[in-house]
């Protein structure tokens, strides 16, 4: 249970929450701010339709956190959930927080710092009540322990299974008490010091996305992080080949003994971390194999069970954990160059490498000579819908297509040319100009310039071939810009999804969209498909498929949203359209207009975003968040028919005016 401090500290911001809160709650669903401005900014435009009322029996619900659930939040949290009817008064923690009339309540309150936090709701209405404590655990966070010197064994970095090149430095890092001298005691009896690494603590991700507070992005310099580097030595038992086995991964405990496959007691790296005259020691449990120069060849699937279900891309990373930025094709061929765990390290040329899942990298066999492509002679084959760009390789090697607008370059990586022709066939007029470059030793870039806007393109191999598809764009009436279109509509979730105060659910939210948007596009003349009409959950993947593979011109993906654990929710909702292309851009730009005017929500803009919908390279694509289903009074629009026409309305309004004013912009085919 928090201290008794830690009560004080709660009751007096929960007394703050409540005098920002203990007004009605008013369309848009913002209580005032301290100085009024956040209430005003998210509603006097709202076009909502009222929230209906509820008068059924009382019931008190929590939607979330669910309970027992582990939040990941600072010093404030959103709570939410429903009464059941709009009679009901509700207090938390025995002070007020607003209920709409549908039996709605949203609150955003101060929590003290325990791994536990508490909260009392009482709901009354006439002469009927109901109470509710209401318990979630904080997700796990480090927190210093009381002792004169520490060593944080969680933090050990990298922490397992590492394949690396002999004569490579390894970078290593770790947390300890401030001020320490802090060194690792190597297996063959070498010292390696680790230095102090000044460094502002780092962000929380929903903070840095979603939070418009700029004030939140300041944290404290930290001084417990030290690093260093470990440069040919190998640790523990011997892993085996980088590719084509898996290692299991024990941990050991700090001061205990380790389990067999491990590095042992006696093999093992010892951290020391000293204070004046205290010392704290731990294991670390890493395990280094070096690597020798012989290449490693590797090639790519990611459906090595032959499932069928992948979508046949390995997907490339800059470091391990960050954002997609490749997407290698299966049997991609290229050479592995180290190994942090299940992350492996490729490289593309001599200037540039990437991080892919180990498990979508199978061995080539020994002997094999090294990877190098040599281009040959290109040939271009216009047809009524694509350019097709034959690219003759020899080799399956990297590439990755760089897109801009009226321009394509393809980079082929191990590359290099002899490029002794460029055919273009008949001539086209949506062709300016097809050129070659040897970008480095061994980078061939390949620029496709077009006479219009880029609408779309695809890449597959044909044995060693490339070919790159240019989608060309189709032909728009501008008078009647929807008609004969082909969009693809899908509405996102489920699985998954996020769920308003009532227990409405995102994926029935989106669905009720989709189908009032089809039936306006459907009317202005489009041919319109769904990826789902029924609310039964899709994956990813076969929704994108779908859009391939019926040819769709433009794909919308409907969704509404959602925050993270400590942003606030009065201050940061709103509306957006995200996009990932750079063709879809004015696209997503065009349609957040036409939200912001029927809806009249907060303008939250547009973004780029590396969302799996909005990836798609044979169509524009943008994914819409309309409203926030855990605001009450956007979850009861959602709800209802008109607040579901507006949304939809919108969305037709956006296609509408980027269709008329993309009309005309490509030459037609003669």
């Amino acid at each position: 249970m928090p201290s008794a401090r830690a009560r004080r500290l709660l009751l007096a911001a929960l007394t703050l929450a409540a005098c920002r809160s203990t007004t009605p709650p008013i369309p848009g669903g913002v209580p005032p701010q301290p100085d009024g401005s956040a209430g005003r900014a998210a509603t006097e435009q709202s076009l909502l339709p009222p929230v209906p009322p509820a008068d059924g029996p009382l019931h008190l619900t929590v939607v979330y956190p669910p309970s027992g659930e582990r939040v990941s939040t600072g010093d404030s949290a959103f709570i939410f959930g429903s009464t059941g009817t709009g009679r009901a008064t509700l207090t938390l923690n025995g002070l007020p927080i607003p209920v709409a009339p549908n039996g709605a309540w949203l609150a955003w309150v101060a929590v003290p710092p325990d791994s536990l936090l508490s909260f009392a709701l009482v709901a009354r209405a006439g002469d009927d009540s109901a109470a509710l404590v209401h318990v979630v655990r904080r997700a796990g966070r480090f927190v210093p322990p009381a002792a004169p010197v520490w060593i944080d064994s969680l933090s050990f970095a990298p922490s397992r299974r590492v394949w690396w090149p002999a004569s490579e430095p390894l970078p290593v890092s770790l947390r300890a008490s401030e001020g320490a001298q802090v060194r690792l005691l190597m297996p063959d009896g070498r010292i390696v010091p680790l230095a102090a690494d000044l460094a502002p603590a780092e962000v929380p991700a929903g903070i840095r996305a979603f939070d418009r507070d700029t004030t939140n992005l300041a944290t404290p310099t930290r001084a417990d992080r030290y690093a260093g580097t470990l440069t040919g030595i190998a640790v523990g038992d011997p892993l085996g080949p980088i590719v084509g086995m898996v290692t299991r991964d024990s941990g050991v405990a700090d001061g205990g003994s380790a389990p067999p496959g491990t590095a042992s007691a006696g093999r093992a790296i010892i951290v020391e971390a000293i204070t004046g005259a205290d010392t704290a020691r731990a294991t670390w449990p890493l395990r280094v194999t070096l690597l020798d120069s012989t290449p490693a060849l590797v090639a790519f699937n990611d459906d090595t069970g032959s499932t069928g279900t992948s979508d046949s891309l390995t997907v490339g990373r800059a470091r391990p954990g960050a954002t997609y930025h490749w997407f290698f094709p299966t049997g991609t061929r290229t050479v592995a160059t180290g190994r942090l765990g299940d992350d492996l390290r490729v490289r593309l040329s001599r200037t540039a490498e990437a991080w892919v899942p180990a498990a979508d990298a199978q061995p080539l066999p020994d002997g094999l000579p090294a990877l190098r492509a040599t281009i040959g002679s290109i040939t271009l084959t216009p047809a009524a819908d694509r350019l097709t760009l034959r690219i003759p390789a020899g080799s399956r090697v990297p590439f990755r297509v760089e897109e801009e607008p009226g321009r394509l370059t393809l980079r082929l990586y191990s590359a290099v040319a002899d490029i002794n022709w460029t055919r273009y066939g008949a001539p086209d007029p949506y062709v300016r100009d097809i050129r070659w470059l040897q970008a480095s030793g061994d980078e061939v870039t390949i620029t496709v310039d077009l006479a219009g806007p880029v609408w779309g393109y695809r890449t597959r191999w044909s044995r060693t071939d490339l070919l790159l598809e240019v989608r060309r764009p189709p032909v728009i009436d501008r008078a009647h810009p929807l008609a004969g279109r082909t969009i693809l509509v899908d509405p996102g979730h489920p699985p998954l999804g996020a769920t308003g105060p009532t227990g409405f659910r995102e994926a029935e939210a989106n669905l009720a969209v989709a189908l009032e948007l089809r039936d306006l596009l459907a009317q202005a003349g489009a041919r319109v498909l769904l990826t789902r009409s029924r609310d039964v959950p899709l994956d990813l993947w076969p929704r994108v498929r779908l859009a391939d593979s019926l040819g769709a011109e433009l794909l919308v993906s409907i969704h509404n949203n959602a925050l993270p654990d400590g942003v606030n929710p009065f201050t940061n909702n709103g509306t957006s359209v995200f996009y990932n292309t750079p063709r879809s851009q004015p696209l997503a730009t065009a349609i957040q207009r036409a939200l912001v005017r029927r809806l009249g929500l907060r303008d939250l803009g547009v973004g780029r975003g590396d969302l799996a919908l909005v990836r798609p390279t044979w169509m524009p694509s943008v994914l819409t968040e309309g409203l926030f289903m855990m605001i009450p009074e956007q979850e009861a629009a959602l709800r209802q028919p008109e607040g579901q026409r507006r949304y939809a309305l919108a969305v037709r309004d956006g296609l509408e005016a980027w269709l008329r004013g993309v009309a005309g912009a490509t030459p037609d085919v003669p």
